[in-house]
């Protein structure tokens, strides 16, 4: 698994289209409120050309790449935080993600009404930002009662906890989102354990017609949101993008998207974007038959990495067998890398670099 993302936004902004063409599903897509209600999911292989690069060498029997979950989450409307519409439900579903697909309508069609009667994509992502902050204020202001009371029995860690708590509640009350406020570590463990809406990562994503993906007229408004709060941005034709999913033949979608402008498909932009949000990192192994791709958090050392695989792995590690991706390729293959003397034997402390070619020494 990569990541699990969440589409969100309000209703008939085209969450559902993008879904179809993200995941190749093809759950209903209406242009009335609520036509999504449970989260329908899709598996979807991130797109990935090292892994079969390093497969045109290696001539495995079988390619696994690594996966994201995307959940298409019902649509949100003013009242969310308050349980209206589908409020709840969709506050419950968007806990359980880790990063944050936050859809906005930027186009105009006769036939899909938008839920507010004009197409405004500020007012938008202030509606569904809202109720999430809103619905983070609740949570906040539980935590603090329950710190209160420690806070009377003398408890010297309820302390800290009651400052950082008062320093994002004023964060959140001036309308702005948990994860752009600049906090110490201490701070951080604090804040993350809050479990807050608004921590987790965004990318937007401005669904916009064919003229606006060339000419950026309405999208300019999401681009200079995402610039003021560090999110991610993608902007994504879903229309176009359902027509491209169409096409099964790779060659014939390189040249419909050549034709259209486009260098890389909204899927692998959202990719980009996730991987670079949650600071992860791609590595492989070549273990038997099986060419396998593997996702982790930058900054983890080798025997995590070899946990993700098996946890007697981690458990019994002893060294890694380490070869990056640029050596493989140049070389040509395996024996080249080592007698090039590219293959690096790598202890306990070794941080897994991304497109690290990997193999785990451990005892059993």
């Amino acid at each position: 698994m990569g990541f699990t993302c969440g589409v969100i936004g309000l209703p008939n902004v085209g969450k559902s289209t993008i879904f179809n063409a993200l995941a190749s599903a093809q759950v209903q897509a209406s242009s009335y409120p609520f036509c999504t209600i449970d989260p329908n999911k899709g598996m979807v292989a991130v797109p990935d050309e090292r892994l079969y690069k390093i497969a045109e060498i290696t001539h495995p029997s079988k390619v696994t790449p690594t996966h994201i979950e995307f959940l298409d989450i019902a649509g949100l409307v003013k009242g969310a935080s308050k349980g209206e519409g589908l409020g709840n439900q969709f506050l419950g579903h968007i806990r359980t993600v880790d990063a944050i697909a936050h859809v906005i309508c930027c186009f105009k069609k006769e036939e899909v009404s938008h839920i507010y009667g004009s197409l405004d994509p500020r007012r938008d992502v202030l509606i569904v930002n809202t109720e999430l902050i809103l619905a983070d204020l609740e949570t906040l202001e539980k935590r603090m009662g329950k710190t209160e009371k420690l806070l009377r029995v003398g408890d010297k860690k309820a302390e800290a906890e009651m400052h950082v708590c008062q320093k994002l509640k004023s964060w959140l009350e001036e309308g702005k989102p948990a994860r752009t406020l600049q906090s110490e570590k201490d701070e951080m463990r604090i804040i993350k354990d809050l479990s807050l809406l608004t921590l987790k990562p965004v990318v937007y994503v401005a669904n916009v017609d064919e003229e606006d993906l060339k000419e950026k007229s309405h999208s300019t408004i999401v681009e200079q949101i995402a610039k003021q709060e560090k999110a991610g941005l993608v902007i994504i034709c879903g229309d176009m993008e359902s027509e491209i999913t169409l096409l099964e033949d790779e060659e014939e979608k390189k040249e419909f998207m050549k034709d259209l402008g486009l260098e890389e498909s909204g899927l692998l932009k959202l990719v980009k974007a996730g991987y670079g949000l949650l600071k992860l990192i791609t590595f492989y192994t070549t273990v038997g038959p099986e060419l396998r791709a593997w996702t982790l958090l930058k900054g983890t050392a080798a025997p995590q990495a070899a946990g993700k695989i098996h946890s007697d792995m981690e458990q019994g590690f002893i060294k890694a067998e380490i070869v990056s991706y640029d050596d493989f390729i140049k070389a040509g293959s395996l024996t080249a890398v080592k007698e090039e003397g590219h293959l690096r034997l790598e202890g306990k402390d070794y941080i897994i670099q991304d497109g690290d070619i990997a193999h785990f020494r451990f005892s059993q």
